[in-house]
């Protein structure tokens, strides 16, 4: 259904608020055995409007995979002063999104790698579960995959419940460990923001057949950057979306 050089419209059946500030936005495709056609590793390009009514485009991953026929999901988190994060807000079930694609440099293909360290930071969950799906749904893809994500507080995770499922299903293929800046009582995942120490405790160490990806705000991106670096993973090793 994706054209790359122009904006199709797709319809929002479904939106559900999944914390205070995101929601999960359900589109449909054109018929019920459409297929959106996005590649596993890429995104897509929304079209929306500001506050003050002008153009603004950005690129979103959708949580959903080609399995998933005649419809695609994204899940946004919309920011107080977001551009695009206005056009989220205001959308209601039964409007239009412009969309094109696919986009992206990561062209992925099972068993690329013996191994995928992932450190996301709030919205910069999409892609990672993007790719985790699709490792965890095809038994032939042998890749283990080790998540770190980082949020403020327990209620901005993300999709915890599939990243929870996906850990019990597959505690071979898949770990999460989750850190939080303001954490609960009792809680039993990391503090503060992701530090050196973590990455090497919960990602596969440097090695020429795996890699690390990373998405998250800049500065967290920036900071993850260093960690590696200093820890000696080289660029090859590592993938920023």
């Amino acid at each position: 259904c994706l054209d790359p050089s122009k904006f199709k419209e797709f319809r929002l059946i479904k939106k559900t608020q999944i914390s205070p500030n995101t929601a999960r936005f359900k589109f449909a495709l054109p018929t019920p055995n459409s297929v959106l056609g996005l590649p596993v590793g890429q995104h897509v390009i929304c079209r929306g409007r500001d506050k003050d009514g002008e153009e603004v485009i950005r690129p979103y991953t959708p949580i959903t995979l080609d399995s998933d026929v005649g419809y695609f999901e994204l899940v946004v988190k919309m920011y107080p002063e977001g551009k695009m994060s206005h056009h989220f807000r205001e959308m209601r079930e039964g409007d239009y999104l412009a969309v094109k694609g696919p986009k992206g440099r990561l062209k992925y293909k099972p068993n690329q790698a013996r191994a995928f360290g992932m450190i996301a930071g709030g919205s910069g969950i999409t892609p990672m579960f993007q790719l985790i799906r699709a490792i965890l749904k095809n038994p032939k893809d042998k890749t283990k995959v080790h998540l770190i994500y980082a949020n403020t507080t327990i209620d901005d995770i993300l999709l915890k419940e599939e990243l929870d499922s996906f850990a019990e299903k597959f505690p071979d293929r898949f770990t999460v460990y989750y850190v939080l800046s303001k954490p609960p009582e009792n809680w039993n995942g990391g503090v503060g923001r992701v530090t050196k120490e973590m990455i090497r405790v919960h990602c596969p160490p440097p090695a020429s057949d795996i890699q690390i990806l990373r998405c998250g705000p800049p500065p967290m991106n920036k900071a993850m950057a260093a960690h590696l670096n200093e820890l000696g993973y080289t660029q090859d090793m590592q993938f920023k979306f």
